[in-house]
């Protein structure tokens, strides 16, 4: 999570991760993942908190790298339905002044795998990527980070 992302016409308009874990103990996971999708030079990243029931600091920190380096790239970080606990750490941590951080799923008329009502029209087709990334240790059994 070191370089940012260099200024370049987005290949993909949205790409959505849930994450149900969001520690230092999975950080360098999670933080692989986010390397990965920033690859895929994304218009906007919606990372999806109603699964997840903890969050620290680092996991705060590694958001805002995420946000900073989209932000370079003219992209944008949208956190989308953190718990009630959750959404008061990142309140707290003044998160919800940086990045947009939104209740509720994203409405069918927004999401491009959904048909539109009749009359609407989408004017060029919208892929989009999604992704559940479980993040609890490595195949060997070694949690992520390594051993303790």
């Amino acid at each position: 999570m070191t370089t940012p992302l260099a200024r370049r016409e987005c290949t993909i308009p949205l790409v959505e991760v849930a994450v149900t874990e969001f520690d230092l103990a999975c950080l360098s996971a999670t933080g692989a993942v986010f390397d990965r999708l920033l690859a895929l030079y994304p218009a906007q990243v919606v990372v999806d908190l109603s699964g997840c029931r903890h969050i620290d600091a680092a996991a705060i920190g590694l958001l805002l790298d995420v946000h900073r380096r989209l932000t370079r790239a003219d992209a944008v970080l949208t956190v989308r339905d953190p718990n009630p606990r959750i959404w008061r750490i990142l309140q707290s941590a003044r998160l919800d002044q940086v990045l947009p951080i939104v209740a509720g799923r994203t409405t069918d008329a927004d999401r491009p795998d959904r048909p539109l009502p009749s009359g609407s029209h989408r004017t060029a087709p919208t892929p989009a990527g999604r992704a559940a990334v479980p993040v609890r240790g490595l195949p060997d059994g070694t949690p992520p980070g390594g051993p303790r």
